[in-house]
Protein backbone atom coordinates (compact mmCIF):
# COMPACT_ATOMS: atom_id res chain seq x y z
CA UNK A 1 0.00 0.00 0.00
CA UNK A 2 2.97 2.25 0.86
CA UNK A 3 6.59 1.50 1.01
CA UNK A 4 9.43 3.61 2.36
CA UNK A 5 12.92 1.93 0.85
CA UNK A 6 16.28 3.18 2.02
CA UNK A 7 14.91 6.27 3.99
CA UNK A 8 17.13 8.37 5.17
CA UNK A 9 17.71 11.78 6.95
CA UNK A 10 20.85 13.59 7.84
CA UNK A 11 21.50 16.94 8.45
CA UNK A 12 24.92 18.56 8.78
CA UNK A 13 25.27 18.13 12.42
CA UNK A 14 22.92 15.19 12.99
CA UNK A 15 21.68 11.93 11.68
CA UNK A 16 18.26 11.51 12.31
CA UNK A 17 17.90 7.78 10.72
CA UNK A 18 19.23 5.95 7.82
CA UNK A 19 18.36 3.62 5.37
CA UNK A 20 15.12 2.81 6.69
CA UNK A 21 12.90 0.47 4.63
CA UNK A 22 9.34 -0.82 6.03
CA UNK A 23 6.24 -1.48 4.08
CA UNK A 24 2.77 -0.43 5.50
CA UNK A 25 0.26 -2.91 3.99
CA UNK A 26 -3.86 -2.63 4.05
CA UNK A 27 -5.96 -4.10 6.87
CA UNK A 28 -3.28 -3.04 9.69
CA UNK A 29 -2.47 -0.02 11.84
CA UNK A 30 1.19 0.47 12.91
CA UNK A 31 2.55 2.08 15.64
CA UNK A 32 5.32 4.81 15.50
CA UNK A 33 7.53 4.78 18.35
CA UNK A 34 10.59 6.16 19.23
CA UNK A 35 12.50 8.02 22.53
CA UNK A 36 12.08 12.10 22.02
CA UNK A 37 14.20 13.61 19.44
CA UNK A 38 14.42 10.04 17.32
CA UNK A 39 12.13 11.55 14.14
CA UNK A 40 8.66 9.86 14.58
CA UNK A 41 7.03 12.89 13.49
CA UNK A 42 9.67 13.56 10.79
CA UNK A 43 9.20 10.27 9.36
CA UNK A 44 5.68 10.85 9.05
CA UNK A 45 5.92 14.00 6.88
CA UNK A 46 7.73 12.24 4.97
CA UNK A 47 5.52 9.14 4.32
CA UNK A 48 3.10 12.11 3.47
CA UNK A 49 5.24 13.92 1.14
CA UNK A 50 5.24 16.82 3.22
CA UNK A 51 9.56 16.43 3.85
CA UNK A 52 11.77 15.24 1.49
CA UNK A 53 14.12 12.32 2.70
CA UNK A 54 18.07 13.09 2.32
CA UNK A 55 17.66 9.83 0.70
CA UNK A 56 15.29 7.08 -0.45
CA UNK A 57 11.88 7.11 -1.83
CA UNK A 58 8.24 6.89 -0.38
CA UNK A 59 5.86 5.08 -3.03
CA UNK A 60 2.18 5.37 -2.50
CA UNK A 61 -0.08 2.34 -4.65
CA UNK A 62 -0.97 3.40 -7.68
CA UNK A 63 -4.79 5.16 -7.17
CA UNK A 64 -4.47 5.27 -3.65
CA UNK A 65 -5.84 7.95 -1.56
CA UNK A 66 -3.55 9.32 1.28
CA UNK A 67 -5.24 11.26 4.14
CA UNK A 68 -3.11 13.63 6.96
CA UNK A 69 -4.12 14.68 10.31
CA UNK A 70 -3.55 18.66 9.87
CA UNK A 71 -2.04 20.42 13.11
CA UNK A 72 -3.17 23.84 12.13
CA UNK A 73 -5.95 24.68 13.80
CA UNK A 74 -6.12 28.32 12.22
CA UNK A 75 -5.33 27.04 8.73
CA UNK A 76 -9.01 26.86 7.86
CA UNK A 77 -11.00 30.26 9.75
CA UNK A 78 -12.13 31.49 6.86
CA UNK A 79 -14.48 27.86 5.93
CA UNK A 80 -17.21 26.61 7.05
CA UNK A 81 -17.53 23.38 9.43
CA UNK A 82 -18.88 21.15 6.05
CA UNK A 83 -16.61 22.93 3.79
CA UNK A 84 -13.10 22.18 6.30
CA UNK A 85 -14.24 18.42 6.35
CA UNK A 86 -14.81 18.30 2.74
CA UNK A 87 -11.64 19.80 2.12
CA UNK A 88 -9.82 15.87 3.45
CA UNK A 89 -11.33 14.53 0.06
CA UNK A 90 -9.17 16.79 -1.77
CA UNK A 91 -10.77 15.08 -5.84
CA UNK A 92 -14.25 15.28 -3.73
CA UNK A 93 -13.86 18.95 -2.85
CA UNK A 94 -12.66 19.75 -6.13
CA UNK A 95 -15.51 18.82 -8.36
CA UNK A 96 -17.90 20.38 -5.94
CA UNK A 97 -16.39 23.68 -6.22
CA UNK A 98 -16.11 23.31 -10.31
CA UNK A 99 -19.72 22.21 -10.29
CA UNK A 100 -20.73 25.28 -8.05
CA UNK A 101 -18.58 27.25 -10.88
CA UNK A 102 -19.91 26.19 -14.12
CA UNK A 103 -24.27 26.02 -13.00
CA UNK A 104 -23.67 29.61 -11.74
CA UNK A 105 -22.04 30.84 -15.03
CA UNK A 106 -24.47 33.32 -16.85
CA UNK A 107 -23.59 31.78 -19.89
CA UNK A 108 -24.24 27.80 -19.69
CA UNK A 109 -23.03 26.10 -22.87
CA UNK A 110 -23.48 22.78 -24.29
CA UNK A 111 -19.96 22.07 -23.34
CA UNK A 112 -20.45 23.05 -19.95
CA UNK A 113 -22.90 20.49 -19.83
CA UNK A 114 -21.12 17.60 -21.32
CA UNK A 115 -18.53 18.95 -18.32
CA UNK A 116 -20.92 18.94 -15.46
CA UNK A 117 -22.26 15.53 -16.55
CA UNK A 118 -19.04 13.68 -16.29
CA UNK A 119 -18.48 15.73 -12.82
CA UNK A 120 -21.70 14.53 -11.91
CA UNK A 121 -20.70 10.65 -12.64
CA UNK A 122 -17.47 10.93 -10.73
CA UNK A 123 -19.89 12.68 -7.63
CA UNK A 124 -22.09 10.32 -7.46
CA UNK A 125 -19.24 7.16 -7.51
CA UNK A 126 -17.59 9.26 -4.45
CA UNK A 127 -20.48 9.28 -2.79
CA UNK A 128 -21.44 13.14 -3.09
CA UNK A 129 -24.84 12.93 -2.49
CA UNK A 130 -24.33 11.93 1.10
CA UNK A 131 -22.18 14.16 2.01
CA UNK A 132 -23.47 16.18 5.01
CA UNK A 133 -24.77 13.00 6.29
CA UNK A 134 -21.05 11.63 6.35
CA UNK A 135 -19.72 14.56 7.83
CA UNK A 136 -22.54 14.77 10.46
CA UNK A 137 -21.54 11.07 11.10
CA UNK A 138 -18.08 11.93 11.93
CA UNK A 139 -18.41 14.88 13.50
CA UNK A 140 -21.41 13.18 16.45
CA UNK A 141 -19.03 10.30 16.40
CA UNK A 142 -16.28 12.74 17.74
CA UNK A 143 -18.40 14.12 20.09
CA UNK A 144 -18.82 17.83 17.98
CA UNK A 145 -21.62 19.60 19.64
CA UNK A 146 -24.69 19.71 17.74
CA UNK A 147 -24.48 22.97 15.28
CA UNK A 148 -25.13 24.28 11.64
CA UNK A 149 -22.17 22.90 9.56
CA UNK A 150 -22.18 26.01 8.00
CA UNK A 151 -20.80 27.41 10.64
CA UNK A 152 -17.57 29.43 10.75
CA UNK A 153 -14.58 27.61 11.73
CA UNK A 154 -13.42 30.62 13.00
CA UNK A 155 -16.27 30.79 15.47
CA UNK A 156 -15.86 27.51 16.47
CA UNK A 157 -14.17 26.87 19.89
CA UNK A 158 -10.26 25.18 20.08
CA UNK A 159 -12.05 21.91 21.23
CA UNK A 160 -14.17 21.03 18.44
CA UNK A 161 -11.45 22.32 16.14
CA UNK A 162 -9.29 19.75 17.03
CA UNK A 163 -12.56 17.25 16.04
CA UNK A 164 -13.30 18.50 13.25
CA UNK A 165 -9.45 18.33 11.89
CA UNK A 166 -10.03 14.89 12.37
CA UNK A 167 -12.85 14.25 10.92
CA UNK A 168 -11.45 15.83 8.04
CA UNK A 169 -8.39 13.41 7.96
CA UNK A 170 -11.32 10.30 8.84
CA UNK A 171 -13.82 11.71 5.83
CA UNK A 172 -14.22 9.23 2.51
CA UNK A 173 -12.47 6.47 3.88
CA UNK A 174 -8.66 7.11 2.95
CA UNK A 175 -6.83 4.28 1.79
CA UNK A 176 -3.98 5.98 3.61
CA UNK A 177 -4.43 7.49 6.74
CA UNK A 178 -1.30 9.23 8.89
CA UNK A 179 -2.41 10.22 12.40
CA UNK A 180 0.52 12.44 14.55
CA UNK A 181 -1.19 12.64 18.02
CA UNK A 182 -4.47 12.23 17.26
CA UNK A 183 -5.78 11.89 20.95
CA UNK A 184 -4.60 14.93 21.67
CA UNK A 185 -7.04 17.12 23.57
CA UNK A 186 -9.45 14.47 22.91
CA UNK A 187 -12.15 13.70 25.57
CA UNK A 188 -12.25 10.14 26.72
CA UNK A 189 -15.61 9.43 24.70
CA UNK A 190 -14.29 11.06 21.47
CA UNK A 191 -10.75 8.84 22.20
CA UNK A 192 -12.99 5.65 22.48
CA UNK A 193 -14.68 6.08 19.40
CA UNK A 194 -11.57 7.03 17.30
CA UNK A 195 -10.54 3.67 18.96
CA UNK A 196 -13.56 2.07 17.45
CA UNK A 197 -13.41 3.32 14.24
CA UNK A 198 -9.61 2.68 13.67
CA UNK A 199 -10.15 -1.53 14.84
CA UNK A 200 -13.15 -1.59 12.30
CA UNK A 201 -10.93 0.43 9.71
CA UNK A 202 -10.28 -1.80 6.39
CA UNK A 203 -7.43 0.06 4.90
CA UNK A 204 -3.91 1.34 5.93
CA UNK A 205 -2.67 3.34 9.17
CA UNK A 206 -0.09 5.02 10.61
CA UNK A 207 -0.01 6.76 13.52
CA UNK A 208 2.52 8.33 16.51
CA UNK A 209 1.14 8.60 19.50
CA UNK A 210 2.46 8.67 23.63
CA UNK A 211 -1.22 7.12 24.78
CA UNK A 212 -0.48 3.16 25.56
CA UNK A 213 -3.82 2.63 26.00
CA UNK A 214 -4.38 3.76 22.39
CA UNK A 215 -1.35 2.35 21.08
CA UNK A 216 -2.30 -0.96 23.00
CA UNK A 217 -6.15 -1.03 21.65
CA UNK A 218 -5.82 -0.23 17.41
CA UNK A 219 -1.88 -1.01 17.01
CA UNK A 220 -1.75 -4.42 14.92
CA UNK A 221 1.90 -3.48 14.29
CA UNK A 222 4.85 -1.15 16.34
CA UNK A 223 7.38 0.45 13.81
CA UNK A 224 10.14 1.21 16.74
CA UNK A 225 12.64 3.87 15.66
CA UNK A 226 15.86 3.42 17.43
CA UNK A 227 19.50 3.35 16.66
CA UNK A 228 18.78 5.74 13.54
CA UNK A 229 17.38 2.92 12.19
CA UNK A 230 13.38 1.44 12.38
CA UNK A 231 12.17 -2.14 12.65
CA UNK A 232 8.87 -3.68 12.47
CA UNK A 233 7.28 -5.68 14.55
CA UNK A 234 3.78 -7.77 15.23
CA UNK A 235 1.52 -6.82 18.28
CA UNK A 236 0.91 -3.83 19.99
CA UNK A 237 2.64 -1.65 22.10
CA UNK A 238 2.59 -3.53 25.37
CA UNK A 239 3.87 -7.11 23.29
CA UNK A 240 6.67 -4.85 22.12
CA UNK A 241 7.99 -3.33 25.64
CA UNK A 242 7.09 -6.44 27.44
CA UNK A 243 9.36 -9.17 25.03
CA UNK A 244 12.37 -5.73 24.22
CA UNK A 245 12.54 -6.19 28.30
CA UNK A 246 12.59 -9.79 28.30
CA UNK A 247 15.22 -9.65 25.35
CA UNK A 248 17.05 -6.96 27.50
CA UNK A 249 17.50 -9.67 30.26
CA UNK A 250 18.29 -12.48 28.27
CA UNK A 251 21.52 -10.56 27.33
CA UNK A 252 22.35 -9.56 30.33
CA UNK A 253 22.22 -12.42 32.12
CA UNK A 254 25.01 -15.10 33.09
CA UNK A 255 24.86 -17.96 30.64
CA UNK A 256 23.32 -19.56 33.58
CA UNK A 257 20.02 -17.86 33.33
CA UNK A 258 20.06 -17.70 29.75
CA UNK A 259 17.52 -21.08 29.43
CA UNK A 260 15.87 -19.50 31.93
CA UNK A 261 15.00 -15.94 30.14
CA UNK A 262 14.26 -18.16 27.08
CA UNK A 263 11.88 -20.15 28.61
CA UNK A 264 10.02 -16.82 29.91
CA UNK A 265 10.54 -15.65 26.50
CA UNK A 266 8.88 -17.96 24.78
CA UNK A 267 5.97 -18.14 27.01
CA UNK A 268 4.94 -14.85 27.23
CA UNK A 269 4.71 -14.67 23.17
CA UNK A 270 2.53 -17.90 23.34
CA UNK A 271 0.31 -15.88 26.12
CA UNK A 272 0.46 -12.94 24.02
CA UNK A 273 -0.94 -14.77 21.03
CA UNK A 274 -3.02 -16.61 22.82
CA UNK A 275 -4.38 -12.82 24.25
CA UNK A 276 -4.68 -11.09 20.70
CA UNK A 277 -7.84 -13.10 20.81
CA UNK A 278 -9.63 -10.05 21.92
CA UNK A 279 -9.07 -8.10 19.39
CA UNK A 280 -11.59 -7.72 16.31
CA UNK A 281 -8.24 -7.80 14.20
CA UNK A 282 -7.22 -11.27 16.20
CA UNK A 283 -7.28 -13.29 13.31
CA UNK A 284 -4.17 -12.10 11.20
CA UNK A 285 -2.31 -10.85 14.39
CA UNK A 286 -2.97 -14.52 15.72
CA UNK A 287 -1.33 -15.79 13.25
CA UNK A 288 1.43 -13.49 12.57
CA UNK A 289 2.67 -13.90 16.56
CA UNK A 290 2.71 -17.38 16.68
CA UNK A 291 5.28 -17.11 13.98
CA UNK A 292 7.41 -15.13 15.79
CA UNK A 293 10.80 -15.95 16.14
CA UNK A 294 13.59 -14.78 18.85
CA UNK A 295 15.92 -13.44 16.56
CA UNK A 296 12.34 -11.27 15.16
CA UNK A 297 12.10 -9.70 18.99
CA UNK A 298 15.41 -7.68 19.89
CA UNK A 299 15.84 -5.09 22.83
CA UNK A 300 15.26 -1.53 22.76
CA UNK A 301 18.42 0.64 23.08
CA UNK A 302 16.12 3.43 24.87
CA UNK A 303 16.59 4.27 29.14
CA UNK A 304 13.98 4.60 31.32
CA UNK A 305 14.51 7.58 34.43
CA UNK A 306 14.44 6.27 37.91
CA UNK A 307 11.52 8.00 39.53
CA UNK A 308 10.88 7.17 42.74
CA UNK A 309 8.97 9.45 45.27
CA UNK A 310 9.62 9.12 48.97
CA UNK A 311 7.36 10.91 52.12
CA UNK A 312 9.61 12.54 54.64
CA UNK A 313 6.48 12.81 57.01
CA UNK A 314 3.70 10.29 57.38
CA UNK A 315 -0.41 11.57 56.51
CA UNK A 316 -2.16 12.11 59.14
CA UNK A 317 -6.06 11.53 59.33
CA UNK A 318 -7.28 14.66 57.86
CA UNK A 319 -5.61 15.84 53.88
CA UNK A 320 -8.14 18.28 51.83
CA UNK A 321 -11.46 20.08 52.00
CA UNK A 322 -12.43 22.06 49.68
CA UNK A 323 -15.87 24.60 50.06
CA UNK A 324 -17.27 26.73 47.70
CA UNK A 325 -14.55 27.67 45.88
CA UNK A 326 -15.17 30.34 42.93
CA UNK A 327 -13.33 31.82 40.46
CA UNK A 328 -13.64 34.80 37.87
CA UNK A 329 -10.84 35.40 35.06
CA UNK A 330 -11.46 38.32 32.54
CA UNK A 331 -14.95 37.97 33.27
CA UNK A 332 -16.03 34.25 32.76
CA UNK A 333 -16.73 32.41 35.72
CA UNK A 334 -13.99 29.61 35.67
CA UNK A 335 -14.72 27.93 38.76
CA UNK A 336 -18.15 27.73 40.29
CA UNK A 337 -19.25 26.41 43.78
CA UNK A 338 -16.84 23.77 43.78
CA UNK A 339 -16.93 21.97 47.27
CA UNK A 340 -15.12 18.28 47.67
CA UNK A 341 -12.93 16.43 50.16
CA UNK A 342 -9.98 14.46 49.51
CA UNK A 343 -8.83 11.35 52.31
CA UNK A 344 -5.37 10.47 53.33
CA UNK A 345 -3.94 7.89 51.02
CA UNK A 346 -6.32 8.59 48.16
CA UNK A 347 -4.90 9.69 44.77
CA UNK A 348 -7.77 11.19 42.80
CA UNK A 349 -8.11 12.70 39.04
CA UNK A 350 -9.39 16.15 38.54
CA UNK A 351 -11.22 15.81 35.15
CA UNK A 352 -13.05 18.80 33.37
CA UNK A 353 -14.01 19.24 29.40
CA UNK A 354 -12.92 22.90 30.42
CA UNK A 355 -8.65 22.35 30.81
CA UNK A 356 -8.76 26.01 32.46
CA UNK A 357 -10.91 24.84 35.60
CA UNK A 358 -8.60 22.05 36.24
CA UNK A 359 -5.46 23.97 36.43
CA UNK A 360 -7.25 26.68 38.12
CA UNK A 361 -8.06 24.86 40.81
CA UNK A 362 -4.48 23.50 40.65
CA UNK A 363 -3.18 27.18 40.94
CA UNK A 364 -5.60 27.86 43.77
CA UNK A 365 -4.71 24.65 45.71
CA UNK A 366 -0.65 25.73 45.17
CA UNK A 367 -1.46 29.16 47.01
CA UNK A 368 -0.65 30.83 43.79
CA UNK A 369 -4.13 32.09 42.71
CA UNK A 370 -6.62 33.57 45.62
CA UNK A 371 -10.10 32.16 45.21
CA UNK A 372 -13.05 34.74 44.84
CA UNK A 373 -14.57 33.48 47.54
CA UNK A 374 -14.69 29.30 49.21
CA UNK A 375 -12.24 27.90 51.47
CA UNK A 376 -9.71 25.58 51.49
CA UNK A 377 -8.82 23.69 54.34
CA UNK A 378 -5.41 21.14 54.21
CA UNK A 379 -4.73 18.53 57.61
CA UNK A 380 -2.07 19.51 59.76
CA UNK A 381 0.23 16.59 58.60
CA UNK A 382 0.25 17.78 54.98
CA UNK A 383 3.14 18.94 53.19
CA UNK A 384 2.51 19.74 49.27
CA UNK A 385 4.80 19.99 46.07
CA UNK A 386 3.48 21.00 43.06
CA UNK A 387 4.26 20.61 39.27
CA UNK A 388 2.01 23.59 37.18
CA UNK A 389 1.03 23.44 33.84
CA UNK A 390 3.74 26.04 32.54
CA UNK A 391 7.23 25.63 34.31
CA UNK A 392 9.11 27.69 32.56
CA UNK A 393 9.64 30.02 35.14
CA UNK A 394 11.85 28.23 36.81
CA UNK A 395 14.56 27.82 33.73
CA UNK A 396 14.10 31.51 32.25
CA UNK A 397 16.71 34.16 32.42
CA UNK A 398 18.84 31.50 34.30
CA UNK A 399 22.54 30.81 33.65
CA UNK A 400 22.36 28.12 36.09
CA UNK A 401 23.89 24.53 34.78
CA UNK A 402 22.03 21.39 36.03
CA UNK A 403 24.02 20.75 38.96
CA UNK A 404 23.77 23.83 40.70
CA UNK A 405 20.30 24.05 39.36
CA UNK A 406 19.30 20.99 42.10
CA UNK A 407 21.45 21.86 44.32
CA UNK A 408 18.66 24.46 45.32
CA UNK A 409 16.59 21.89 46.29
CA UNK A 410 18.63 19.18 47.85
CA UNK A 411 19.68 19.19 51.36
CA UNK A 412 22.92 17.13 50.47
CA UNK A 413 24.41 19.90 48.00
CA UNK A 414 27.65 17.66 47.20
CA UNK A 415 28.13 17.30 43.80
CA UNK A 416 28.94 13.43 44.28
CA UNK A 417 25.01 12.87 45.04
CA UNK A 418 23.75 15.89 42.80
CA UNK A 419 25.40 13.60 39.85
CA UNK A 420 24.37 10.88 40.96
CA UNK A 421 20.95 11.57 41.18
CA UNK A 422 21.27 13.07 37.64
CA UNK A 423 22.24 10.29 36.52
CA UNK A 424 19.10 8.36 37.72
CA UNK A 425 17.31 10.55 35.52
CA UNK A 426 19.21 10.13 31.97
CA UNK A 427 21.39 13.20 32.48
CA UNK A 428 25.08 12.03 32.18
CA UNK A 429 28.77 13.47 31.80
CA UNK A 430 28.82 16.56 30.42
CA UNK A 431 24.76 16.97 30.38
CA UNK A 432 25.09 17.87 34.03
CA UNK A 433 26.88 20.95 32.86
CA UNK A 434 24.39 22.63 30.19
CA UNK A 435 22.53 25.38 31.18
CA UNK A 436 19.12 24.93 32.16
CA UNK A 437 17.22 27.43 30.27
CA UNK A 438 18.78 26.03 26.60
CA UNK A 439 16.69 22.17 27.88
CA UNK A 440 14.04 20.74 25.78
CA UNK A 441 10.61 20.63 27.26
CA UNK A 442 11.13 16.64 28.05
CA UNK A 443 14.59 17.45 29.96
CA UNK A 444 12.67 20.27 31.80
CA UNK A 445 10.18 17.82 32.78
CA UNK A 446 12.74 15.65 34.15
CA UNK A 447 14.47 18.44 35.79
CA UNK A 448 11.25 19.38 37.64
CA UNK A 449 10.26 15.61 38.71
CA UNK A 450 13.58 15.86 40.62
CA UNK A 451 12.68 18.62 42.13
CA UNK A 452 9.74 16.92 43.46
CA UNK A 453 11.86 13.43 44.71
CA UNK A 454 13.83 15.93 46.60
CA UNK A 455 11.16 17.55 48.50
CA UNK A 456 9.81 14.64 50.03
CA UNK A 457 6.12 15.83 50.50
CA UNK A 458 3.09 13.66 50.91
CA UNK A 459 0.94 14.87 48.52
CA UNK A 460 1.83 16.01 45.01
CA UNK A 461 -0.49 17.95 43.21
CA UNK A 462 0.23 17.74 39.26
CA UNK A 463 -1.41 19.23 36.63
CA UNK A 464 -0.44 17.01 33.42
CA UNK A 465 2.49 15.65 34.12
CA UNK A 466 2.76 13.70 31.18
CA UNK A 467 3.33 16.96 29.22
CA UNK A 468 7.00 16.42 27.09
CA UNK A 469 7.51 13.56 28.07
CA UNK A 470 8.36 9.87 26.21
CA UNK A 471 7.00 7.11 26.54
CA UNK A 472 10.05 5.44 28.79
CA UNK A 473 9.39 8.70 31.13
CA UNK A 474 5.19 8.49 31.14
CA UNK A 475 6.07 4.52 32.07
CA UNK A 476 8.56 5.42 35.15
CA UNK A 477 6.39 8.01 36.06
CA UNK A 478 3.42 6.01 36.05
CA UNK A 479 5.29 3.10 38.03
CA UNK A 480 6.72 5.78 40.66
CA UNK A 481 3.37 7.16 41.25
CA UNK A 482 1.57 3.84 41.38
CA UNK A 483 4.43 3.29 44.65
CA UNK A 484 4.00 6.59 46.19
CA UNK A 485 2.66 5.94 49.34
CA UNK A 486 1.55 9.77 49.88
CA UNK A 487 -1.89 11.37 48.20
CA UNK A 488 -1.77 12.51 44.76
CA UNK A 489 -4.35 15.10 43.46
CA UNK A 490 -3.40 15.11 39.33
CA UNK A 491 -5.50 15.80 36.31
CA UNK A 492 -4.04 13.96 32.55
CA UNK A 493 -5.92 13.19 29.12
CA UNK A 494 -3.53 9.85 29.44
CA UNK A 495 -6.11 6.73 29.80
CA UNK A 496 -3.74 4.37 31.22
CA UNK A 497 -1.91 7.02 33.36
CA UNK A 498 -5.07 7.60 35.17
CA UNK A 499 -6.83 4.36 35.33
CA UNK A 500 -3.52 2.56 37.02
CA UNK A 501 -2.89 5.67 39.45
CA UNK A 502 -6.11 7.17 40.39
CA UNK A 503 -8.43 5.28 43.04
CA UNK A 504 -11.15 8.77 43.40
CA UNK A 505 -12.19 10.60 40.68
CA UNK A 506 -13.29 14.42 40.52
CA UNK A 507 -14.71 16.08 37.30
CA UNK A 508 -15.82 19.41 37.38
CA UNK A 509 -18.77 20.85 35.44
CA UNK A 510 -20.33 23.91 34.92
CA UNK A 511 -23.41 22.80 37.77
CA UNK A 512 -20.75 22.20 40.52
CA UNK A 513 -18.81 18.66 41.18
CA UNK A 514 -19.59 15.13 40.64
CA UNK A 515 -16.68 13.09 43.16
CA UNK A 516 -16.44 9.44 43.95
CA UNK A 517 -14.08 6.68 45.12
CA UNK A 518 -13.77 4.77 42.21
CA UNK A 519 -11.55 2.86 39.54
CA UNK A 520 -11.12 5.03 36.15
CA UNK A 521 -12.32 2.10 34.10
CA UNK A 522 -15.82 1.40 36.45
CA UNK A 523 -16.79 5.41 36.00
CA UNK A 524 -16.52 5.40 32.17
CA UNK A 525 -17.97 2.23 31.81
CA UNK A 526 -21.14 3.29 34.37
CA UNK A 527 -23.93 4.10 32.17
CA UNK A 528 -25.74 5.76 35.31
CA UNK A 529 -22.66 8.23 36.30
CA UNK A 530 -21.90 9.27 32.60
CA UNK A 531 -25.92 10.31 32.53
CA UNK A 532 -25.46 12.37 35.56
CA UNK A 533 -22.67 14.00 33.98
CA UNK A 534 -24.36 14.93 30.87
CA UNK A 535 -27.02 16.43 32.87
CA UNK A 536 -24.28 18.52 34.70
CA UNK A 537 -22.84 19.75 31.49
CA UNK A 538 -26.03 20.55 30.03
Amino acid sequence: MITATNISLIFSDKKLFKDINVKFTKGNCYGIIGANGSGKSTFLKILSGDLESTTGDVIVEKGKRLAVLKQDHFAYNEYSILETVIMGHTRLHEITAEKERLYSKVDFNEEDGLEVAELEAEFEELDGWNVEYNVQVLLNGLGVEEKNIEAKMADIKSSDKVKILLAQALFGNPDILLLDEPTNHLDFNAISWLENFLIDYDNTVIVVSHDRHFLNKVCTHIFDIDRETGRLYVGNYDFWQKSSELMLKLINDSNKKKEQRIAELEAFVARFSANASKSKQATSRKKSLEKIQLEDITASSRKYPFINFSVERPLGRELLTVTGLTKTIDGIKILDDISFTINSGEKAVILSKNDLAATTLFEILSGNMEPDCGTIKWGTTVTTDYLALNNESFFNDNNLNLIDWLKQYSVDKTNTFIRGFLGRMLFSGDQTLKQVKVLSGGEKMRCMFSKLMLSGANCLLLDQPTNHLDLESIQSLNDGLVKYTGSILFSSHDYEFISTVADKVIEITPKGVFQKSIKFDEYLEDTNIQKQLEDMYK
